[in-house]
């Protein structure tokens, strides 16, 4: 019987233990759920409570942004606006009498072409090829002024150059570049530079075309978008005087090898379209994009955004501080050692009258087992 009593004290002993444990387990578990709840009350409070440290962050960014905004350059934007010519050469060469001799030119074994020719989408494309715009630079000898500059005199009005790039006295390139680059910038990267500060916008309801420069000197934008357009009217001449003359060159040929009046008189209409092709080139400036508002140099910088620079750097700042002061409150709170007393006098106290009641059940399950 004593062996069966001391195996009842043992199992209740163990019992209660195991009890202790889950109930323990429990108010734990308990208390994570209620950490994991988040009110807007108690977000507010962390907040608050670390309104010191969000204070200081957001100077120090709003400090750096005003330092960044005041040591940036700069920038002036040149625009001009293009509309198309009317009459844009003769549609280029062959194409413009296509449709009314077409079919007597296929008699003779002639392929006068199809259609005409947008111009002025060719124009805009060749505008932004590598091959024009590299060849833009070294006709005017833009690559120091496009590379080596790094702001404006406005007082002077003159150019300043990055020492660290290029030497002004002995007019040489000194930058630092690894292989396969040099000192002196290629015509890919001045290409690539000058892609970055030109912008072409064309308007589909009316066909308009916006052209700009940017650049730290408002004089030089505006020069170079007088030559960029220039140049430009000046290619897509030269261009069709070239398929003139070519389409002159190839239809006298034809004219000497037919004998068929009516394709003689084909060839000399022909013939005459393309002459006409080059004398209005050779008398219009502005061949292909006709100058409705030409370029003048700004008096407003077009960046940077000095405020909104400033602004943004704040608000990162302030939302940045937010950010670290929840984390280190939620932090803390997450954490067994942080618990707060008043809930683990509560957790212990109902602990305490559970362990209790089970001791008392325990005790007449004994009593009885002794008198038995």
């Amino acid at each position: 019987m004593r062996v069966i009593v001391k195996s009842h004290k043992l199992q209740g002993s163990t019992s209660s233990e195991v009890n202790a444990m889950n109930s323990k387990e429990f108010y734990q578990q308990q208390h994570l759920i209620e950490d994991d709840e988040i009110d807007l009350a108690e977000l507010w409070h962390a907040i608050w409570s670390g309104k010191l440290l969000i204070i200081i962050i957001s100077a120090l960014f709003a400090i750096s942004s005003v330092l960044y905004a005041i040591n940036q350059p700069n920038i002036y934007k040149a625009t001009t606006l293009l509309s198309p010519t009317s009459d844009q050469g003769g549609a280029g060469g062959l194409a413009k009498m296509a449709g009314q001799f077409g079919g007597l030119a296929s008699l003779a074994g002639i392929n006068l072409g199809g259609g005409g020719t947008d111009k002025t989408g060719l124009a805009l494309e060749v505008l932004k090829s590598r091959f024009f715009l590299e060849n833009f630079i070294t006709k005017h000898n833009l690559l120091v002024p496009l590379m080596a500059a790094n702001n404006w005199d406005i007082n002077t009005n003159t150019l300043m150059f990055d020492e660290e790039i290029y030497n002004v006295t002995n007019k040489a390139w000194i930058r630092e570049v690894k292989a396969p680059k040099k000192p002196q910038p290629s015509s890919w990267e001045a290409f690539q530079e000058f892609k970055e500060i030109l912008s072409i916008a064309t308007d589909k309801e009316t066909g308009m075309v916006t052209i700009s420069i940017e650049h730290y000197s408002p004089e030089i934008a505006t020069q170079w978008l007088k030559l960029l357009v220039n140049d430009i009217n000046s290619t897509m001449r030269e261009q069709d005087k070239i398929e003139a003359q070519n389409s002159i060159d190839y239809l006298t040929k034809k004219l000497e090898e037919t004998q068929l009046s009516d394709m003689q008189t084909v060839f000399y209409q022909l013939i005459e379209e393309q002459t006409k092709t080059i004398m209005l080139a050779e008398v219009s400036k502005e061949y292909v994009l006709k100058t409705i508002d030409p370029a003048n140099a700004p008096e407003e910088k077009a960046k940077p955004k000095r405020a909104l620079i400033v602004v943004l750097g704040t608000m990162l700042g302030g939302i940045l501080s937010v950010l670290i002061v929840l984390i280190r409150y939620f932090t803390k709170k997450s954490t067994p050692t942080n618990l707060s007393n008043d809930s683990l006098s509560d957790n212990k106290t109902e602990f305490d009258t559970n362990q209790a009641t089970e001791e008392a059940h325990k005790n007449q399950a004994l009593g009885k087992q002794e008198y038995i």
